[in-house]
């Protein structure tokens, strides 16, 4: 059903694809057809990954609920694709050349995924840019695939890509078979789960009530990220030394997530200073964030929405950072000791709105639940290669919504903290300024803290 209502849900004004932009250096000694020779490998892959012959047919009933079915067809030189950069093959040219690739919707009569070969970028460097409808992979399980697609080993060859992936094996190597008792015990769980879920919605709309903080759903301001977007998108992406993010969390006491979210509040504020269009009331991000200790523990990984303020109406960097540190750690506070259903369940409130937004409208009459997402997703700690190229870059791509016209996705890699912003190209004018301003927030920072 969750793969209907991303299906559903889309339109040209509002792609409903995910994507990754990866940024790689040639192999020592590589041929000038190098990338060429490449793209001839990558399309005469003959086994796929099941979930890659994917594609959509239905509606099937009366609700529009559609299923998947296999495309015994597949064209793998439509899906793969050979595209080169006009000199002088700047990053600048690279981003936009994803920007228009990310606002075009994926070909419904298809598996939903793209994956793009970029040569021709400056420094002896080429380019994948990689697009899955979200209801086929969400970022972290699209990370995940990346990931096992590549090595630490810079002089392993014959390495398959993403939608060639093998099967996941059991510690035997066999393939992995699902439990057969699991099912009993997850209803069992989700029973237990959704008679606790009564008491935790009341301790949800205590809170709303009792503290009247910022950062409660319906709280924070209207601003000109949250209103109608259009389907074009601009995409901008840069890397910083996770250790200087670190040190500023050291020296205040404070996490890197909070750092990051730092430093997007403090760019954020001179962005919309600029515009004239900074809020009096402090803009608040939904900040997805995993709340399992143990993430070996039964039940998996739970994952909680967080509203926090981004405290963009205090001019210092330093108290900027102490109002997010204490609003994350309210909102961990706040779901500690609840089921992943209940974190789920109570996490899914501030979403509401953007259902609500698609109808004619609603963005007029309905205030914001919160200005714009925020996601961190961990990624690969040491340096990994694809047969030989060095990976350099690893930049996230996501979704825009009505009335959400701005998404910002960090991922870490090998030492570096990496920020891909995607927003509506009409909405949200020179992207790429934020980019000058989150560095300008990291400095300001060091020099508050440190």
């Amino acid at each position: 059903m969750t793969d209907s209502m991303f299906l559903l849900g889309e339109s040209r004004e509002h792609p409903l694809h995910v994507g990754g932009l990866q940024l790689f250096e040639l192999p020592p000694g590589a041929e000038p057809s190098y990338v060429n020779d490449v793209h001839k490998s990558l399309i005469e892959v003959g086994d796929l990954h099941p979930l890659f012959r994917r594609r959509p047919r239905g509606p099937v009933n009366s609700v529009g609920q559609m299923v998947w079915t296999n495309d015994d067809l597949l064209d793998l030189e439509y899906h793969v694709r050979l595209s080169g950069l006009p000199s002088p093959g700047r990053v600048r040219e690279l981003l936009e050349l994803v920007s228009r690739l990310h606002g075009s919707l994926l070909d419904r009569h298809r598996p939903l995924w793209e994956s793009h070969l970029i040569e021709g970028v400056e420094g002896g460097r080429f380019a994948v840019y990689t697009k899955v409808h979200h209801a086929l992979l969400d970022g972290v399980s699209a990370l995940r695939l990346m990931r096992d697609a590549l090595s630490t080993d810079p002089d392993e060859r014959g390495m398959r890509p993403p939608w060639a992936a093998a099967p996941r094996t059991d510690a035997t190597g066999r393939r992995a078979e699902p439990d057969p008792l699991a099912g009993l015990a997850n209803a069992a769980r989700i029973v237990r789960d959704v008679v606790g879920l009564g008491p935790a919605v009341v301790r949800y709309l205590n809170q709303a009530f009792a503290e009247q903080a910022a950062t409660l759903p319906f709280e924070a301001p209207r601003s000109m990220l949250n209103g109608p977007i259009t389907g074009a998108r601009r995409f901008a992406a840069q890397g910083w030394p996770l250790e200087r993010v670190r040190a500023v969390g050291e020296a205040a006491d404070a996490t890197v997530n909070d750092v990051m979210l730092a430093m997007c509040a403090g760019a954020l504020r001179e962005y919309l200073g600029e515009q004239g269009a900074l809020p009096d009331r402090p803009l608040v991000a939904a900040v997805p964030i995993s709340l399992r200790a143990d993430e070996t523990a039964d039940g998996g990984n739970a994952i909680g929405l967080i509203l926090c303020t981004l405290a963009t109406d205090l001019a210092d960097a330093g108290e900027r950072l102490v109002a997010i540190s204490d609003s994350m750690q309210r909102g961990k506070d706040f779901y500690r000791g609840m089921s992943q259903l209940q974190i789920t369940a109570l996490s899914a409130i501030p979403f509401a709105p953007l259902a609500i937004a698609l109808l004619p409208g609603a963005l007029r009459l309905t205030p914001p639940s919160f200005n714009l997402l925020i996601s961190n997703v961990p990624g690969p700690k040491q340096p990994l290669y694809w047969n030989g190229a060095k990976l350099v870059g690893v930049y996230p791509l996501s979704i825009p919504y009505e009335g959400q016209a701005l998404n910002i996705t960090v991922t870490s890699y090998a030492g570096s903290l990496e920020f891909g912003l995607t927003g509506c190209r009409r909405s949200v004018p020179h992207l790429q300024r934020l980019l000058g301003h989150l560095d300008t927030a990291l400095t300001d920072l060091e020099k508050a803290v440190l």
